[in-house]
This record gives C-alpha cells, structure tokens and sequence, in this order.
C-alpha cells in the first residue's frame, strides 16, 4: 500500500474507534513526556486529571517518537517542543506536572532552563523561589525587544512610553536583561497555549479579509505563500503560521544556535497539525464520547468539525450538545441516578454558557467594533468559534486579566508572601493618537499584551482568546495563571461584569466547562 493510502487508512480508523476507546483506556504512557524519551505515541490515549481523563488522538495513528524532532532536545538546553506541551495536560502545561517535574528532577529538569523557566536568567537558579512564577503559575518569561520590531526588523515607533514601576522578578530592570540594558528588553509571564486542535487555531475562511476586523489595520499574510491568515495563534498574535512560530520557539525556548531545517520544521508542523485533544472521561458524567452522547464531546469530535463556524442558537451551537443530557431518566440506581445528576447539570452548565445574558462593558476590541457599550450579550458573544469557543478571526481583546483596575494583585506563590508577585508597567499614551476609551492615556498594566507588537495605545492589556478544550487537564487559566480553577476562572468574569450568578449557575457553568 502506498505511503499516503496508508496514512489516510490509519487516520479512518484511529477515528472510527476513538470514542469507544477513550471511556476504557487507563493511562496508556506515563503522565510526563521527557525530551528523547523515544516511546510511541498511541493513536489514541488517555491521562487522568481531577475531573476525569483526558484524551488524545492522533489522526496520523501512533508515532515512534524517536528521532520525531516535536519530540527531540533539538535545541542547546536539554528540552524539546514537549517540555512545554504534554500530551497529558492537552498539549499545554499545568502547574502540577511543573512542580511534579521539580520535586522528581530537584529542579534541573530543561523545563526550568534559565532562559524563561525562571523569573529572570540572573537569578540563582537552584533556589524554588527563582522560578516561583513557572510552579505557581506556569508561566514562561516571554522577552520582546522595545520598542517594537516589525517582521523585517524595523522599529515600530510606539503610541505610548513603558515605565516600570514594579518588578518583583528584577527582569525589566536588570542591566543585561532589562528596558535599559544594550539590547532594550520588556519581559512579561504568559501560559504555554495548547498544540492541538490546531486546524481550528489557524482556520482562515471566517471574516479574514485584506483588513484586520478588530482595529483596521492591514491583516498579515503568511511570508511563504502570501495567503491571508488568521491571527489567533499566539496570546499576542505576534506569529503568523505555525512554521514562523516554529522558528521562533526554537530559537528563544530551546536556544538552538540557528534556525530549524525546512524538513524538521516541516515534521513539527505536521505533528501538530493531526492532534486532538479534549476531555473524554468525567467523574461524574463518566464516558463523554459515547455514541449517541452530546456530539460536540470529546477528541473524535473535534477531528471530524468543521473550521471557521460563527456559533449560532439555530444550527451550529459553539458546543452543540444536543438535548440527551437535559433530562435523564432515574430507576433508583445510586450510581445511575448520580451520572444522571452531573449530565444535567453539564446541560444547565451549557445553556448558562449560551443564553445567560450579562451587561459586557469597557473591553477593548468588543464594545469597540460596532457592537456598543454596554451590549447586553452571553459568554459566547466573544467565544463564538464552533468546535473551540476562541474568536472566529483575530481574537485579541482587553477583559481586564492583565489590566488594573481588573487584573488579579492578590500573590498566589508562597515565596511571594504578601507582596505581589507579577510586573507592572506604567503606560502614558501620547497626545497625538486619541485616548485609550476606556482607560484613558495613563494605563497600569501586568502585561502590556498585544501592544508590545503593534506599539498602538488601544491594543495594551489585549490578548488573543484561548480555546477551550482541554481545560480540565491545563489549569491555571488566563494568559497570566491568575485563575488557579474552574471556579476561579468563572468567579473573575461574574465580578469583572457583575454577572450575579448564583451558586448553581456557577457550578454548572464549572461542570461544563470541565468536559471540554
């Protein structure tokens, strides 16, 4: 049989038995993937979480790892494209596989590599609290150059001066590594985002025209092909495609002396182009994939969806779920009767996420594009993608996460003791452009987000909405970790719009959320 029939008939099946497989399989492979491990990916797996399984599908079948460059130290410090994208935490990273990694490596795994794994390179690198940010948050430094580069390295003359005025981990003030050092350097702390599910990620046909529909300005083009493309791959949208962000983290996250091969770039794309990933097992829901169960549920169902899909009420749910779970039949049955319990409640948990209606007001990039301020719209007004809850196109937004006054001060570490432990930068926009709407021309910032590329006053704070799949096997959430759960997650939104959700309204939304 020819190489490609192969590939497509091994793809056919590890689809045709996915959902069945996922309910029964226990932990396939060990929960950690090392660097050069050289183990085979199955087609299809599964690892344990707190709220169920997680699972994994890969519609190229299983995978010798060997000498597969995602999976291979490539670079000069030991990791590889998995360090920071296990299978277990659905393809992303959660801070209980980084403090598992610390406690089983005494903190040398290539996880903690000086580069970004810690709060700043100068710091001594042996001691936990050096890389506080990564165990508590799991956040990776991300280093940008100030002011801004444009893709052929011309300075972006910005809107706005940077000010430091609090820098806990020392970065932005270090002579070597900070604003004012030889090379003028901003560093901020963001969450790996998951490689998977990724044809929805960098989907292009939904509302990508030759300008950018959230600030006008011309939309990118792949440099390779010249085509359009969406900009909802990174929390900053600073890369176009998944080849240009290749180069990249291997050249800052792995610390190779030069760029990737056309062929290995080629392989790790491929890769990451045919995994899925998704919970396929609650607690108490249990088998989430089973046939004839909610159609949106589980890896299987996100390999056969379709891409760039405006969620609607009619006949395209974000997560169409259908009505089996709504109500389900007692007979007396502890056991039954409790299964049946939590499936309705992930039912309710949908219809809050899809027809609860809240007053959304002051974000940048949603009250600004025609919409009005304040709308009076549900979660899935921003997270409409069908399949994924992202944006359909250029998903930046500002809902507060990194910005003051909404942005979590609160320390979560340990080694922070009282005193916060994020960055914060002083912005103060220029005259000429006008005011950022809702903040003015003095804005406080954790993370100045999409601006550190564009430069733009109105873009600071703003960061490219996450998918949702996976969720359960990835915490913390929000693009700086500030969400230790579920419940966290839901509780910043219902303060942040002053939703008022009841109790029941809020443990439903949780128990939904946690099936994705």
């Amino acid at each position: 049989m020819p190489r490609s029939a192969a590939r497509l008939a091994s793809a056919a099946a590890a689809l045709a038995v996915a959902s069945a497989v996922f309910a029964e399989r226990p932990n396939a492979v060990a929960q950690w993937w090392a660097p050069g491990d050289g183990r085979t990916l199955p087609a299809t797996t599964s690892f344990t979480n707190e709220h169920g399984r997680t699972g994994i599908l890969n519609t190229g079948g299983a995978i010798d790892t060997h000498g597969q460059p995602f999976f291979e130290p490539i670079g000069t410090n030991g990791r590889a494209c998995v360090t920071c994208h296990q299978p277990a935490d659905a393809m992303s990273l959660s801070v209980d596989s980084v403090r598992a990694r610390w406690d089983a490596s005494g903190g040398k795994d290539p996880l903690f590599a000086s580069i970004d794994g810690a709060n700043c390179p100068h710091l001594p690198q042996a001691e936990r609290a050096s890389h506080s940010l990564l165990l508590d948050r799991g956040l990776l430094r991300v280093f940008l150059p100030w002011p801004p580069r444009a893709r052929d390295g011309s300075v972006v003359a910005p809107e706005f001066t940077l000010e430091v005025v609090r820098d806990p981990t020392g970065c932005n003030t270090h002579p070597v590594y900070g604003l004012k050092s030889a090379t003028p350097t901003v560093s901020v702390y963001r969450r790996p985002r998951p490689v998977a599910n990724l044809k929805y990620v960098t989907a292009a046909e939904f509302g990508v025209g030759p300008f950018n529909l959230k600030d006008s300005q011309p939309a990118p083009r792949d440099p390779a092909t010249g085509k359009l493309v969406n900009q909802n791959l990174m929390a900053d949208a600073r890369e176009p495609t998944l080849t240009t962000q290749a180069i990249s983290a291997a050249l800052t996250h792995l610390e190779m002396r030069k760029a990737p091969t056309a062929n290995v770039l080629e392989r790790i794309v491929g890769f990451e182009s045919q995994i899925y990933a998704a919970q396929s097992f609650d607690t108490g829901a249990g088998d989430l994939a089973e046939p004839g169960g909610p159609q949106a549920l589980g890896p299987a169902a996100l390999a056969a969806g379709r891409t760039s899909v405006l969620g609607n009420n009619t006949t395209a749910y974000v997560f169409p779920i259908g009505d089996v779970w709504r109500t389900v039949p007692r007979n007396g049955d502890a056991v039954h009767d409790a299964q049946a319990a939590a499936r309705e409640s992930i039912a309710r948990g949908h219809d809050v996420f899809f027809f609860r209606t809240f007053w959304i007001k002051d974000a940048m990039h949603i009250n600004t594009v025609g919409l009005g301020n304040p709308i009076k719209r549900t979660c899935s007004t921003c997270h409409g993608m069908h399949m994924t809850g992202m944006d359909t196109a250029n998903g930046w937004m500002d809902i507060g996460t990194t910005n003051l006054p909404w942005a979590t001060e609160k320390p979560l570490s340990p080694w922070a003791k009282e005193a916060p432990e994020m960055p914060l930068f002083k912005v103060t926009c220029d005259k000429a452009p006008a005011p950022h709407p809702f903040l003015g021309r003095v804005i406080y910032t954790q993370d100045p987000g999409r601006a550190l590329i564009t430069g733009r006053c109105n873009d600071v704070g703003t960061i490219v909405l996450q998918q949702f799949r996976g969720l359960a096997a990835r915490a913390p959430y929000f693009s700086n970790g500030s969400a230790r759960t579920l419940r966290e997650l839901v509780d910043f939104y219902d303060r942040r719009f002053n939703i008022q959700y009841s109790d029941a309204e809020k443990q439903d939304l949780v128990n939904f959320l946690s099936t994705l």
